[in-house]
């Protein structure tokens, strides 16, 4: 028997940006018919035993994917066990984050194998539970964002020094097998190594190469892009300053129309007017919004670690005890998504864009995720005028 549902009376962000009135069918876990109105009365017809969800006038959006964050709740991605990420991926898709790619910190080489071993056990049990119906309420496990061990010292921020090395395409393989396939993103710092350059063209078409936690200028920067790498890591946040003469990272993501660029827009890692000057530097296309935060989302203000960091988190700001370095965020993206458009004048439309389809592309599961149209994943959210959640639809059934 069809397990049906129809989400009616919504506001559909559809494939344009745009929000229309419609509603959707969800057939066994998939989105089988979006109907808009398009200004007219939307003719659909019940069926014997569908399920009507009435969304009573609220938007309803794509889940959300977070490609750039560390934990939740008291947990951390490289607590390194199952029961941590299962607990994430539970707090995430109850604030409407349905699919997950979590960010590993600069640990020893052995230690970050066996985060991402388990990382790779947990997703082949999550996908069986899934096909024989027995999942949970929990995002999906789509990638891990290496944001270390192969940066700089200099622009370290939050990561463990003593755990920096050189990039190696031999290590970087071994981090491709252990997860399975599951690492997504590399990060580096092309200043620092001799071989950046062919470490990126022996690797880009394993995996996509971010700069990260780098202190390159605007030539090395170009160079590292030119050859093949297409990511930036937490844009402005552990690189040097985007100034008038030496426009650094931020500059040459500028110039490189093929970039994906993550930006964390909690309202404390990035000044408002930034955020709309980069959003008319690169367009919403290259944004990738993130919320980068640590094991103390979702949890009370406290001493909690971060990559074997003590970090003390105070007023919605994460700061390392040692010398009060941001060390990530304490939110998550539905609320750096709401900081985007209530505090930072970005169009909803735009922001929506940012943290589904932009996401969902650069991850290379767009066929899957990041949009609300027929034959994909029935994730969605929907949200009230003011942005709060009324309802999180998880591969077809509501789970809050």
């Amino acid at each position: 028997m069809r397990n049906t549902v129809a989400i009616r009376n919504v506001k559909i962000f559809t494939e344009q940006h745009e929000f229309v009135d419609g509603e959707i069918v969800i057939c066994d876990g998939r989105i089988e018919n979006v109907i808009t109105s398009d200004g007219n009365e939307c003719e659909s017809k019940s069926t014997d035993g569908e399920e009507i969800l009435d969304g009573e006038g609220c938007y309803v959006i794509p889940g959300l994917i977070d490609i750039h964050f560390h934990g939740c709740k008291g947990y951390d991605f490289c607590d390194g066990t199952k029961e941590a990420i299962a607990k994430i991926a539970e707090y995430e898709a109850s604030v409407g984050v349905t699919a997950i790619s979590p960010a590993t910190m600069t640990l020893p080489v052995d230690e970050l194998e066996k985060i991402l071993s388990v990382a790779a056990e947990y997703r082949r049990e999550a996908k069986e539970k899934e096909t024989d119906g027995t999942g949970v309420a929990a995002a999906d496990l789509v990638g891990v964002n290496m944001e270390g061990p192969f940066i700089s010292e200099a622009k370290k921020g939050a990561q463990d020094e003593r755990n920096i090395i050189n990039c190696d395409a031999d290590i970087c393989q071994q981090f491709l097998d252990a997860s399975e396939g599951l690492v997504k993103f590399v990060g580096i710092a092309p200043e620092c190594n001799e071989n950046a350059l062919d470490f990126i063209r022996a690797m880009k078409d394993k995996v996509h190469i971010s700069l990260a936690h780098t202190n390159a200028d605007y030539d090395t920067a170009m160079a590292a892009f030119d050859a093949g790498a297409d990511h930036a890591v937490h844009l402005y946040n552990a690189m040097p300053a985007f100034t008038h003469r030496t426009p650094g990272v931020a500059g040459a993501v500028s110039d490189s129309a093929h970039v994906y660029a993550e930006m964390i827009c909690d309202g404390v890692h990035i000044h408002p007017s930034v955020v709309r000057a980069t959003f008319k530097m690169l367009g919403s296309e290259r944004i990738v919004l993130i919320s980068d935060s640590m094991r103390a989302a979702g949890m009370p203000d406290g001493r909690y670690t971060l990559g074997g960091l003590d970090v003390n988190v105070a007023d919605g700001r994460a700061t390392l005890v040692s010398n009060g370095a941001l060390a990530g965020s304490a939110t998550n993206l539905m609320e750096c998504m709401k900081t985007v458009v209530q505090k930072m004048g970005i169009p909803l439309e735009t922001a929506v864009a940012c943290a589904t389809e932009n996401p969902a592309r650069c991850l290379g599961i767009y066929d899957e995720y990041g949009s609300i149209a027929s034959g994909k994943k029935a994730d969605v959210v929907l949200l009230d005028q003011e942005l709060n959640i009324k309802a999180v639809v998880k591969d077809g059934i509501r789970i809050c």
